[in-house]
């Protein structure tokens, strides 16, 4: 049986907690980090990650990655590195699992269209959205919008991939009336979650180009860390059938890059030596990061994916044709509002209006690309009733 080690001075802990815009009794079972990740995986904006797409669209393949099977995977890795650190493991799942909530449907072909939609009225930036929904458009109870969600977890999800000098108009009229202290480092635990997403989207993404035969096993000898991955793999058994070889791969590209995350965060973290979850937060740099090295060959492995699997022939056409859908359906209905559900149109009001642009770009980035799909249709084809 695995037994919880003690959380190090520097963890987020009941103890410094800032607590809840709104405040509420504590939980008698649950500490402030356990009830927020149940609120996200119940959140109905957490259930849609199921049909949006990480790389593939859905509908191409039951095997491929998802934003929801994504966001699991994130947690896991961000889960057990922050156990061996000494973290909080629940604040860091949390994070974990609420990074990509404000995704609108077809990845990033998706968000690259309703950005340049929405350019004239500020664009769309998904970490925003993400605020968005916890702090607004969930309506799950009778005395505030949003979830609720503690200081800590809404401060780790702004500012997971660091300080924001020029946070996004949402993020910063939030911050105007609940100070998220936007200037400096997040906590080690929203640290972690976002390192846990660079080594869980490098390495599911090679899974997933080799199962989609986007790229064959040759092709990753050269690639820092992948290679030496494969070697050991091939070398483990005298004959590894290619499913096996692929997994054999990939668990050792990940237990490269986590050894070398921990090593290097403990190096650092021994360095700063933090008293405080605040000491974390005034450092003039990250602690919990890779090595020089390490930082290197994922940037070769980032560069690789880019060009045989993001910008392969396959994926450029799904994203062409994911980019045109996603600003048809958000230039229509910004035209004509009382195109938009009854509840919907009740709050976008004037056609053309900022007002009339952000209510409809909440509608479009919570579609999944199924109901994105059909959406369109509805809209386009004069056969089908709305």
């Amino acid at each position: 049986m695995s037994v919880r080690p003690p959380l190090v001075r520097y963890a987020v802990s009941p103890a410094n907690a800032r607590g809840r815009l709104h405040p509420e009794p504590e939980a008698a079972t649950r500490s402030p980090w356990q009830r927020d990740r149940d609120r996200i995986i119940h959140c109905s904006a957490f259930r849609k990650l199921q049909y949006k797409t990480q790389v593939f669209v859905n509908h191409e393949g039951d095997f491929y990655r998802t934003r929801l099977t994504h966001s699991i995977e994130v947690a896991q890795i961000a889960r057990s590195v922050a156990r061996a650190l000494g973290l909080d493991e629940d604040l860091t799942e949390a994070l974990a699992l609420a990074h990509d909530l404000g995704h609108p449907p077809f990845g990033h072909a998706g968000e690259e269209a309703l950005n340049l939609a929405m350019k004239p009225f500020g664009g769309f930036d998904h970490n925003a959205q993400s605020l968005r929904i916890v702090t607004l458009l969930e309506s799950r109870y009778a005395a505030w919008d949003g979830l609720n969600l503690t200081w800590e977890t809404l401060e780790g999800l702004v500012k997971h991939n660091g300080p924001l000098r020029n946070p996004a108009p949402y993020i910063a009229d939030y911050n105007d009336r609940y100070k998220l202290d936007l200037n400096t480092q997040p906590s080690a635990e929203a640290q972690v979650a976002a390192i846990a997403d660079d080594v869980a989207y490098h390495s599911h993404d090679l899974d997933d180009g080799l199962r989609a035969r986007l790229f064959a096993p040759e092709d990753l000898k050269h690639l820092p860390v992948v290679g030496d991955a494969l070697a050991a793999a091939r070398l483990s058994s005298l004959d590894v059938p290619p499913p096996r070889l692929r997994h054999e791969t990939i668990r050792r590209v990940i237990n490269a890059m986590v050894s070398d995350l921990l090593a290097e965060t403990t190096k650092r973290l021994n360095k700063l030596d933090p008293a405080t979850p605040d000491a974390i937060r005034r450092s003039r740099h990250r602690v919990v990061a890779f090595t020089a090295g390490m930082a290197e060959a994922n940037q070769a492995i980032k560069d690789f994916l880019f060009a045989r699997m993001y910008r392969h022939w396959r994926v450029n056409r799904m994203s062409a044709k994911a980019r045109r859908l996603t600003e048809e359906i958000y230039r229509l209905l910004h035209a004509d509002p009382s195109l938009l559900p009854d509840d919907w149109r009740a709050r976008a009001g004037e056609a053309g209006t900022q007002r009339a642009a952000t209510i409809v770009g909440d509608y479009v980035a919570g579609m999944t690309d199924r109901y994105a799909m059909d959406e369109h249709r509805r809209l386009t084809d004069i056969s089908l009733n709305g």
